[in-house]
């Protein structure tokens, strides 16, 4: 069996003038489970639709299991496939939704019956089989829309950000169940998204979408931690990361707010500081970049608090846990004292949006 369940070559689409997918390539490997994630715009809608076929692509190749799909219909793709919207047959029962694609690759009835009953188990929709979609819930319109995607059995299922429009207690129950559905079956699930909570859920393998182009790709710690593109460090994570414009001389960073020393060897001019929320602590540390704030809102998200702060005129954002008794004391004042420690302080050419170094001490 091949070694990898999806793999795109080359892939570029244009609509007019106007370049949409832009050279991607990515192999995704089996019993993956990869995460697509890109801002809205970036193309991805237009990516799900080239990899399933039903988009001609101007250049490229998508390959299942080494077999190149290409120019064959969406059908024959050997993919299995959970687009964004229910779209369930009002008519037909759950039962007869979730048979729909074994219908159109003529699968007998044993087949069908099987596969009915594989999926129903796992997104516990088995009492659900005999109603009509009128009669289920937003919820369970969506695991049946799941459900049918899952039912042809394939080594990839393509996933169009099945989970937007639902209530976040929804989500986070039919986040869980993917993650279980996609260990029991071992297969490879590729899921596109633009919300970077949910790939941070889901993501083994995280793909970053970012002007038509896949900009990064790697274990989902490697990439949040040591994102080796600015797009990665502002398309994943929540609350969004702290970016400081500024320039690059003499091996330091310097900005409006704060200077530090790099490890940046032969580079100088504009540059990005990127720092993660999470990096940004309260009070001031010994060897730390130390700044002065000014608190100017306060957004409770249940166990922790996002501090938005106002240093000299640029917005910091961090956040702390609600269980930090002396972190919050702090955030009662107006003005607070903050601090970043250097090797948390990403450093990115503005030309080219790299990855170049980091903070090692202050200036």
């Amino acid at each position: 069996m091949s070694s990898s369940s999806l793999k795109v070559v080359g892939l570029s689409k244009a609509f007019g003038d106007k370049k949409v997918l832009d050279e991607i390539s990515f192999t995704i490997p089996q019993n993956d489970f990869a995460v697509i994630c890109g801002r809205p715009g970036n193309g991805k809608s237009v990516l799900v639709r080239s990899i399933m076929g039903l988009e001609t692509v101007d250049a490229g190749q998508v390959l299942v299991r080494d077999n190149d799909v290409t120019e064959t219909n969406s059908g024959s793709r050997n993919i299995g496939y959970v687009p964004q919207a229910f779209a369930l047959f009002p008519h037909f029962s759950v039962r007869e939704n979730i048979e729909y694609p074994l219908d159109l690759i003529k699968a007998t009835q044993e087949v069908k019956s099987e596969a009915v009953t594989r999926v129903a188990e796992l997104l516990k929709i088995s009492d659900l089989l005999e109603k009509l979609p009128s009669q289920l819930s937003g919820g369970q319109k969506q695991r049946v829309a799941i459900a049918r995607g899952l039912a042809k059995a394939t080594d990839v299922y393509l996933l169009d950000d099945p989970l937007v429009g639902l209530d976040f207690k929804l989500r986070e129950r039919l986040i869980d169940d993917l993650r279980l559905t996609q260990e029991q079956l071992g297969v490879t699930f590729v899921y596109v998204t633009s919300d970077p909570l949910e790939a941070l859920q889901l993501a083994k393998t995280i793909l970053i979408l970012s002007d038509g182009k896949i900009v990064e790709q790697g274990p989902l710690a490697d990439v949040y931690d040591k994102p080796s593109q600015l797009a990665s460090l502002t398309t994943l994570g929540f609350p969004a990361a702290n970016i400081i414009a500024g320039e690059l001389e003499g091996g330091a960073f310097q900005s409006p707010i704060f200077s530090v020393k790099t490890d940046v060897k032969g580079e100088s001019g504009a540059a990005f500081a990127g720092v993660r929320p999470e990096a940004v602590m309260l009070g001031q540390h010994t060897g730390a970049v130390n700044l002065k704030a000014r608190v100017t809102l306060l957004e409770n998200l249940g166990s922790e608090i996002v501090a938005y702060l106002d240093v000299d005129g640029t917005q910091v954002i961090t956040v702390v846990s609600r269980t930090d008794s002396d972190a919050l004391k702090l955030l009662n004042a107006a003005d607070v004292s903050i601090s970043v420690r250097p090797e948390a302080i990403m450093i990115f050419s503005a030309s080219t949006q790299r990855a170049i170094g980091k903070g090692v001490g202050r200036v």
